[in-house]
């Protein structure tokens, strides 16, 4: 079964969402931005979810995880929670 390790950034707005993404294509740190804007309790920990398989997560944040390139941040990602900016830092 396939497993992966991603880390996150929640916030309520696509803009908010497009804004830190600009600050980490100039050099910000994933970790750093996660621990300051994150909505999920995970920015306590840079945004870390720990590894994890399809289906744990809801659907449009696993085809980020399991299909997109690895190391890139790709979003903003709509669920239900909403906005997310996602790192897949591994895939196996």
């Amino acid at each position: 079964m396939a497993k992966a390790c991603a880390c996150h950034i929640l916030v309520k707005t696509a803009a908010e969402a497009e804004k830190l993404k600009q600050l980490l294509a100039k050099g910000a740190s994933f970790h750093d931005l996660a621990k300051k804007h994150s909505l999920c309790p995970s920015g306590k920990k840079g945004g870390d979810l720990g590894e994890f398989k399809p289906g744990q997560m809801v659907r449009a944040f696993d085809e980020v995880v399991f299909k997109k390139a690895v190391l890139e941040v790709h979003g903003p990602v709509k669920t239900q929670f909403g906005y997310h900016l996602i790192k897949t830092l591994y895939r196996s």
